[in-house]
């Protein structure tokens, strides 16, 4: 991509690597995202991992060993995949605010049709929450509309759903998630861990926040971009899917039918916690795990400790956090700055070139052909005789003096 060089008229190519120096080529983003801020922020999050795990096992040691160990484990994974749900869609600059309530609706139809065996009902609840996700993809990338609004529709009808029972729904079928608690653990932790490895790699990076807007919101980002955020909302959904079924498996023996947004707001305030930025695209690699595991432990010491702690307290507060974190993430996890935007230059024709040009040097003015030549080789004596004495004036043209 070169511009138009208004003296010859003829396109003038860049450096080689100027066209890589830009995450958005046509918008002129430049540089690589910095990861020191996502580094330190998981720095911070696993210290305070580390001190609500300690003041647990001061209070209910039994809840890190065994049977309670196994819980907790699970209940790890049923958070974290409701974060990896909001995360992933947040990365887009499409968030899914409908995981939440498609949680809970997995969660009734697998109690209610788990006496039919596990996989059947997953099965379906799979199919349904990604044909819902498809739906509502397609809504964000046709019309190009914000996700969060599209998203909202959808949970409003999966609400409709849920609220067609009128009580608590008893847990048919026997699975039990606690009997494959390190293997589920173990598969979300290389999924959340890998997809941020994955994330901060600028192909992958530039690949999953094409939607994210840089200039009027409203315009389209193309395509890809749409391809994009219909993939993420798929995925976000199905994985709001898993979570409800261990939510209905992990030894409650009912679910209440509730409308869901707490966990809506406690999934996104968790991944925002997590380092992914409110305006998509930026996130760091460790976040997920650490701060799924920090909301897990914190209701398992809460609950040890006899308080009860509304999920809705606890997302409120993971987003006010989490708002905070998305401001230092576009602080200091952008690129450096490069100095002055450079100018776009006319092309031949008056119009102006749509490529990014190299900033031109100031002009030079005529330069002298050779430097002057002293006509001695020693210097002047400043005090000589000669340098003193009188000049005839200069005469007019009618012969006086001037």
């Amino acid at each position: 991509m070169g511009y138009d060089d208004p003296g010859r008229g003829a396109a003038v190519e860049p450096s080689p690597g100027l066209e890589h120096a830009f995450d958005d080529p046509a918008h002129g983003e430049p540089g690589r995202d910095r990861l020191a801020v996502h580094v330190a922020w998981e720095l911070v999050l696993a210290a305070g991992l580390a001190v609500l795990t300690v003041l647990l096992w001061r209070d209910a040691p039994a809840a890190l060993r065994d049977d309670g160990l196994q819980a907790l484990l699970v209940d790890v994974v049923t958070v974290g995949l409701l974060v990896l749900a909001a995360g992933l869609s947040l990365r887009t600059a499409a968030v899914n605010l409908a995981v939440g309530p498609v949680a809970v609706a997995s969660a009734l139809h697998v109690a209610e049709q788990g006496d039919r065996g596990i996989q059947f009902a997953v099965s379906h609840a799979a199919a349904v929450a990604a044909i819902g996700g498809l739906v509502v993809g397609l809504v964000v990338a046709v019309l190009h509309v914000p996700g969060w609004a599209a998203s909202l529709a959808g949970a409003a009808a999966v609400v409709v759903y849920i609220e067609r029972r009128a009580g608590p729904v008893l847990v048919q079928g026997g699975y039990d998630p606690r009997n494959n608690a390190i293997q589920l653990f173990a598969g979300f932790a290389a999924v959340a861990v890998l997809g941020g490895l994955f994330g901060v790699t600028r192909p992958i990076r530039r690949l999953a926040g094409r939607f994210r807007p840089v200039a009027d919101p409203a315009r389209r980002r193309g395509g890809v971009a749409g391809v994009v955020v219909v993939a993420s909302f798929v995925l976000s959904t199905v994985c709001a899917m898993l979570a409800g079924v261990l939510i209905a498996s992990n030894g409650a023996g009912t679910v209440v039918p509730t409308q869901g947004l707490g966990w809506t707001v406690l999934a996104v305030g968790a991944a925002l916690l997590a380092g992914t930025s409110a305006y998509g695209r930026r996130g760091g690699i460790f976040g997920t795990l650490f701060a799924a595991s920090l909301v897990a432990v914190l209701f398992a010491w809460s609950e040890a400790r006899g308080w009860r702690i509304s999920r809705w307290a606890v997302g409120g507060a993971a987003l006010g956090v989490g708002l905070l974190v998305t401001r230092l993430v576009e602080a200091y996890g952008g690129p450096r700055s490069a100095g002055p935007e450079p100018e776009r230059l006319p092309s031949g024709d008056g119009t102006i070139s749509t490529g990014w040009s190299v900033p031109r040097p100031a002009p030079v003015e005529n330069w002298p052909p050779a430097m002057p030549t002293r006509s001695e080789d020693l210097p002047t004596d400043p005090w000589d005789a000669s340098r003193w004495e009188a000049r005839p004036r200069p005469q007019r043209w009618d012969g006086g003096e001037r």
